[in-house]
């Protein structure tokens, strides 16, 4: 495996994508985007939200539907944000709406 050189000053991105349950209602799901987008107003270090559902037409997304990207400042930021009450805050509220079958989660920082 190479090694490649970064910075804790990159930005890094926190992709996160989920497989909502068959039964998970549009409102519920609007709910999750718009309490995860408000996590950047929230939770210093955010630099951006984006959020889409998955169009690719090869079928190799394995049921996994919605992608959310968060870019932090750095490292530092991302680490901040795991542990953040209001990230625990978010955690809670996909408990109680019990929506998700299937989470999986990717940091990165961009290369170059």
């Amino acid at each position: 495996m190479t090694a490649f050189a970064q910075s804790d000053n990159d930005d890094v991105r926190h992709v996160v994508v989920f497989k909502y349950k068959a039964d998970a209602s549009e409102a519920d799901i609007q709910k999750v985007t718009d309490s995860f987008r408000d996590l950047q107003n929230k939770i210093p270090g955010i630099v951006s939200f984006e959020h889409g559902i998955n169009n690719s037409p090869e079928g190799k997304n394995l049921g996994f539907t919605h992608v959310y990207l968060l870019t932090f400042e750095d490292i530092e930021a991302r680490d901040t944000y795991l542990p953040h009450p209001e990230h625990k805050k978010f955690g809670s509220l996909l408990g109680e709406l019990d929506v998700l079958e299937d989470v999986f989660v990717v940091d990165y920082t961009v290369g170059e």
